[in-house]
């Protein structure tokens, strides 16, 4: 897997995002699209949290362009604290069906927890936007990280919210299990292996610098 690099941009049409519901800036999309071209087979493509496929179908355009992976999507389809109680699987179905990705896309109507821990296979790709909370994110981590082999990626969506952001901060930047950790608007990556503490805590230093930076920028206007 390469480290994804903020200048390369790939070949994805974010028209066809146009529409959906859901929270993926362009960059994002980017960066799921490559992180999944990139894949190269030796695990699967795990997404937890699909909400109505907008992050599922730029995984899936994504592996389609690479080793054609099948990207197993993890979602219970019946809301959370943040969205209160709704039921998103047609929706879902429908969308990627629209999308053209239905037959990459592996549907699994259950908590991602619970999954992980009958897990059997090993992962290369994990996508973890499912509950924000700390406790959620942290049981999402700890289940699957077992699964992700050396080299595969992790991503985190909305890693700057709190609960996210402590899971990242704690287990990423200061651990000892995951290096090359970069960030894109929202999201937070890393691959497995081996870690540097001192480039680790140099990268957190860079990526609250330009999260400060964004903000301060947003509240002026500019």
């Amino acid at each position: 897997m390469k480290e994804y690099l903020p200048w390369h941009r790939p070949a994805f049409d974010h028209a066809i995002l146009r529409g959906m519901d859901g929270w993926l800036s362009d960059r994002e999309a980017d960066l799921l699209f490559r992180l999944s071209s990139e894949c190269t087979g030796k695990g699967a493509i795990v997404e937890i949290g699909s909400w109505k496929g907008k992050s599922t179908t730029c995984l899936a355009l994504g592996s389609r362009k690479g080793a054609g992976t099948h990207i197993t999507a993890i979602d219970p389809h019946t809301g959370s604290s943040e969205h209160g109680k709704v039921d998103t699987y047609a929706e879902f179905l429908k969308n990627i069906e629209r999308n053209g990705v239905a037959d990459m896309v592996e549907p699994v109507r259950a908590r991602s927890q619970d999954i992980g821990k009958t897990w059997q296979k090993p992962v290369e790709l994990l996508w973890i936007d499912g509950a924000h909370e700390y406790e959620f994110v942290l049981e999402d981590l700890r289940v699957w990280q077992q699964h992700l082999i050396e080299g595969g990626v992790v991503a985190f969506h909305d890693s700057t919210m709190p609960g996210p952001w402590k899971v990242i901060e704690d287990h990423l930047y200061r651990g000892n299990a995951f290096h090359s950790i970069g960030f894109v608007h929202g999201i937070t990556y890393a691959v497995r292996g081996k870690a540097t503490p001192v480039r680790n805590m140099g990268m957190m230093l860079l990526r609250n610098a330009a999260y400060g930076l964004w903000r301060a920028k947003k509240m002026l206007g500019r």
